[in-house]
């Protein structure tokens, strides 16, 4: 869920992964908890990934959701006597806003009623985890949190994204372990799950064509000084004399993705800048323009976005082509076993969610 309405950085999601994993019924599909997003992607790249309303049915699709109230009650559900508070809806809710832009008024009903099931949902894993007595070890969560932090330029940037989510150290540090007990619960369930056949690959393959044609891409990395759209001038200069200066040393010979690590305010900046492969379209009109006018090896003039002032280099092409089947296969067994396990997943949660008491008081 990436959007080019605001610069999401790989570092805020580290925190935020924690966090949005109450609103996923696949959560053990999703393999990392640090997802990047960058300054001058448009939108997310479609891929074989698995939808998360594999869950809703038809007939709920066609259905209105119930609508909500403008003024919440500090409880809004309760799952076995326990308490489905406000305050986690309200944070669950004001970091997807952060990570997504504001809730469309026409769809605010269909949101938040996805949302607040979500969050019965994961009370139900939570519950029934706890039932089992999974447990995570403290140092594994401290590795976790780790790994998290690592993500940051320092300390002083950590602790500024964890209260811009309006989330405490030992709140993360909680959610961390919840997450980690809830997904352990979940791999436990789906272990048994049966690996996708090369049969079933194959046909896969042979059904779906078009998902398997590459369009002409382009390999580049950049460095961007990031400006805002209504800055003034004295701040739009300093940034325009800060990024001249950067493209100056780069065009000098200096190393690119180091310069990148140093200077960039974007989540690229960790891996020297890189936004591996992107096709024509995928990022915002200027920024594609200028990439694609670029020949392997070559580094732009500024280029101005939304997001800032950015320098762009080249660093590989590839032609449009149809990826062969002996490509593609590993990835295409992975995510039909995924499937599989998903499959498993999603009737384990509707077992669990289905012998429970959930009362929604809105």
């Amino acid at each position: 869920m990436l959007f080019s309405s605001r610069p999401v950085s790989g570092l805020e999601n580290a925190v935020f992964r924690v966090d949005f994993v109450r609103t996923l019924l696949n959560i053990l599909l999703i393999p990392a908890l640090v997802i990047s997003a960058t300054a001058c992607n448009k939108g997310e790249d479609p891929s074989l990934a698995t939808s998360s309303d594999t869950a809703k049915t038809d007939t709920d699709k066609d259905q209105p959701p119930k609508p909500m109230p403008a003024e919440l009650p500090d409880v809004l559900a309760r799952v076995n006597g326990q308490d489905v508070k406000k305050v986690d809806f309200e944070m669950l809710v004001r970091n997807m806003e952060m990570s997504q832009g504001p809730i469309p008024a026409e769809r605010r009903d269909e949101i938040l009623r996805g949302a607040l099931d979500r969050l019965i949902t994961y009370t139900v894993l939570q519950q029934e985890a706890k039932a089992r007595n999974i447990t995570v070890p403290d140092a594994e969560v401290d590795e976790q949190l780790k790994s998290m932090q690592g993500q940051f330029k320092d300390a002083e940037d950590f602790e500024k994204t964890l209260e811009t989510r309006g989330m405490s150290l030992d709140r993360l540090r909680a959610d961390a372990r919840l997450d980690m007990v809830i997904t352990r619960m979940l791999d436990a369930e789906v272990a048994t799950a049966e690996s996708a056949t090369d049969e079933e690959v194959k046909a896969f393959y042979e059904k779906n064509p078009e998902r398997f044609k590459q369009e002409e891409a382009l390999r580049a990395s950049h460095i961007l000084v990031m400006v805002d759209e209504k800055a003034d001038d004295a701040t739009r200069k300093k940034a325009r004399a800060q990024i001249d200066g950067i493209l100056k040393r780069a065009r000098a010979g200096e190393n690119f993705a180091e310069l990148a690590k140093a200077h960039s305010q974007d989540g690229s900046a960790a891996q020297g800048g890189d936004l591996d492969f992107f096709a024509r379209g995928r990022m915002v009109p200027a920024f594609d323009k200028a990439a694609f006018a670029l020949e392997t090896g070559e580094i732009s003039d500024v280029v101005t976005t939304e997001f800032g002032y950015h320098i762009i280099k080249a660093t590989d092409r590839r032609a449009a082509q149809t990826v062969p089947l002996e490509t593609v296969s590993p990835q295409v067994k992975q995510y039909l076993t995924n499937q599989k396990k998903q499959a498993r997943a999603d009737a384990f949660v509707a077992g669990l969610k289905q012998k429970s008491r959930i009362e929604v008081l809105i």
